[in-house]
């Protein structure tokens, strides 16, 4: 038990936004005393492989570590691993853990990221129903594996896709659930959504969207069907994606601005003294969307804006500005994104929608502001500086597959 401890620093959240706040303090030289509290018994690791590479057996969690155990305990970090921060004090810069001990800050990183969103409908709580957040998820699954036949997925984004496709791997019967009229809604225009989905009927997996789930059926505790509308789904194991709620609650009850995400400043601050946020959490004013306040739930925002925190820490304080980018891999496709597609009033596809490769190239006002690239990693590389610019293309030269990007880059 931790007991009344005091840190320079203290990082909320054990995943690769809190990590890489410590590693770039460390690296800026940043010589203060530092604490990483994470709610997992693990060292912080990466989240992405857990779906993917974790669960298929390709790579085992050692594989997963952002760095190894060594690396925390040679840099004088401290972890604190297995407790949640219930409350802060930002007037007496303390933060209460849930063993009811208080960690002294100076600086506050507040890097927890969200929780999966719960379902509410009638039979949420059997058993066999999962989430996809944390290593002991994905156990869970894989632990019931073996007994399991049939899979309802809950949610068409990244991660009930990607789900899917590792189950077909496992030669599970698999049915997707989007209440959405496609899949991808969110993220991605409808020519991304239908091959997607096109993609996974081919691999055997049952689509269905417009479809909105009434209830879950049981048996002796256990999932055993997903009810829909005058249709009964049967299910051994239902896996649920339908997005994150940001943990934030301490810094709300705290006084901390908010709304869908803590505020935060372009350095990362936000309305409490000295309490910074990164990651999934944070919202923040993005310049790829038109300075809209959002969440950026990547990797790369996570790294970003850790390394951000740190420069407003170590006295070289830059604003974040960084370029959104994502991936997602399924079966053997590799979806690659660049910028941010939110508000495009047209788009262009780039080469024909299949396997061998094409890219859905987003504009807004004539200005190239994402891209989406599916086995087209050149369009990926060479789009990126038109998202960065917004470079205006006129349409009719951007659907030329043959043209390649980079003859749009700026001539100055």
């Amino acid at each position: 038990m931790t007991r009344d401890l005091a840190f320079d620093v203290v990082v909320v959240g054990a995943g690769h936004a809190g990590a890489q706040s410590v590693i770039a303090l460390r690296q800026a030289g940043f010589a203060g005393t530092i604490a990483i509290v994470g709610d997992e018994p693990e060292p912080p690791y990466e989240r992405p492989p857990l779906s993917k590479d974790y669960f298929l057996g390709e790579k085992t969690f050692d594989r997963l570590l952002i760095r190894p155990a060594s690396f925390w305990e040679d840099r004088q970090v401290t972890l604190i691993l297995g407790r949640t921060v219930l409350a802060v004090d930002p007037d007496g810069r303390t933060a209460r853990l849930d063993d009811d001990s208080r960690l002294a800050y100076g600086d506050l990183i507040w890097a927890a990221g969200g929780a999966p969103r719960r379902l509410t409908c009638d039979g949420h709580d059997l058993k066999g129903v999962h989430y996809v957040r944390t290593r002991a998820d994905v156990d869970a699954m894989l632990d019931e594996m073996d007994a399991v036949e049939q899979v309802a997925v809950i949610g068409g984004g990244y991660i009930g896709l990607e789900a899917a496709s590792g189950l077909r791997k496992l030669g599970k019967s698999v049915t997707i659930f989007e209440a959405a009229d496609r899949l991808l809604s969110r993220v991605a225009g409808p020519p991304i959504s239908d091959f997607y989905a096109c993609v996974h009927r081919d691999h055997g997996v049952d689509v269905r969207t417009r479809l909105v789930i009434d209830g879950l059926v049981g048996e002796n505790g256990r999932v055993t069907a997903v009810r829909a509308g005058d249709e009964v789904f049967a299910a051994d194991m239902v896996i649920v994606g339908i997005g994150i709620v940001p943990a934030i609650a301490p810094l709300v009850a705290a006084g901390a601005r908010a709304d869908n995400g803590v505020w935060v400043d372009a350095f990362c601050a936000t309305s409490l003294p000295h309490v910074y946020a990164v990651g999934d959490c944070a919202a923040h004013e993005n310049v790829f969307a038109g300075g809209q306040r959002l969440r950026v739930e990547s990797v790369q925002n996570a790294n970003d804006m850790g390394s951000v925190v740190a420069a407003a820490l170590t006295g070289a304080p830059r604003p974040y500005g960084a370029t959104p980018w994502f991936w997602s891999n399924q079966y053997d496709l590799r979806l690659q994104t660049v910028g941010l597609s939110l508000g495009h009033d047209a788009l262009v596809v780039r080469g024909a929608p299949d396997v061998s490769g094409f890219s859905v190239v987003y504009l807004k006002e004539g200005r190239v502001i994402a891209l989406d690239c599916v086995n087209a990693v050149k369009d990926y590389v060479q789009g990126r500086k038109l998202v960065e610019q917004g470079v205006s293309v006129p349409i009719l030269s951007l659907a030329d597959a043959d043209t390649p990007l980079k003859a749009f880059w700026p001539t100055d």
